[in-house]
């Protein structure tokens, strides 16, 4: 597999990341409940989600703008397609190609997010649908400059009804103890933040906040984990759960679907 790339990249393999990597895969065990036939995955990132996927699919395309290595079985192998490519456009993807669509933690970093999804509609065959998941700003703890920006209860619902011709929204949740976790983690980084008295945070541009924001996100995770290891580590899949979308979801959770023919 490859590096990580940045703390927005979050690793199976590294036991401070490990509520964030619950928190995404919740989305994929979801996903392999709906998906069949062909899939594309838009943002496929270190791979993770291809187990859970694939053996539910007859063609997956996994799309990432780095370059990737997975570790895929032989049965994977026959039927897992990687291209490295930067969206959108989805280039040389033809028109209703895939059953479903999948993205996961994607649509917040891409600049032109309307064209974005009408590319996945284009791509998707008649009835085809996608499966998208985004962080609800109203959770976000401080910005993060890796985000071209984050939305609110409604506002990625009223951006794919203008393309899509059916949206269902949901979000994802966490338990008792995802919210000790996430309280924590709130005022460590609150910790971080009382220093910034002018709100820089808020006004610089964004990628002269990316590294240091990296830094502190990765020295927060680790100090985290330092003093809660037992409760990070412990946090597993079945503690996140996907419910009706409210301004409390950590994620929007949302089904989008194509007219059928």
């Amino acid at each position: 597999m490859s590096i990580i790339q940045t703390a927005e990249r979050h690793s199976a393999k590294l036991s401070s990341d490990n509520v964030m990597h619950q928190r995404h895969m919740i989305a994929y065990a979801e996903a392999a409940k709906i998906v069949s036939g062909s899939v594309i995955e838009i943002g496929s990132g270190e791979g993770y989600g291809i187990a859970h996927l694939s053996a539910k699919t007859e063609k997956y395309y996994a799309i990432d703008k780095f370059a990737s290595r997975f570790d895929l079985s032989k049965e994977e192998q026959k039927k897992v397609h990687f291209i490295q490519m930067n969206v959108p456009p989805l280039e040389n993807i033809a028109d209703n190609s895939f059953d479903f669509a999948v993205s996961f933690q994607v649509i917040e970093h891409i600049e032109d997010d309307d064209f974005f999804l009408r590319e996945i509609y284009r791509v998707l065959k008649p009835g085809g649908k996608l499966i998208l998941t985004t962080p609800n700003r109203k959770m976000s703890i401080t910005r993060n400059p890796w985000h071209i920006r984050e939305y609110l209860t409604n506002e990625l619902e009223s951006l794919a009804l203008v393309i899509f011709d059916k949206v269902e929204m949901n979000g994802v949740f966490g338990n008792e103890k995802v919210m000790r976790y996430y309280h924590a983690n709130k005022a460590s980084v609150a910790k971080i933040t009382r220093f910034d008295i002018f709100n820089l945070q808020y006004k610089l541009p964004r990628k002269v906040l990316q590294i240091p924001y990296d830094i502190l996100n990765r020295v927060n995770r680790k100090n985290l984990h330092k003093k809660n290891t037992s409760e990070v580590n412990n946090i597993q899949l079945n503690d996140f759960y996907i419910n009706n979308q409210t301004e409390n979801c950590f994620d929007f959770f949302m089904v989008a679907e194509k007219k059928k023919g």
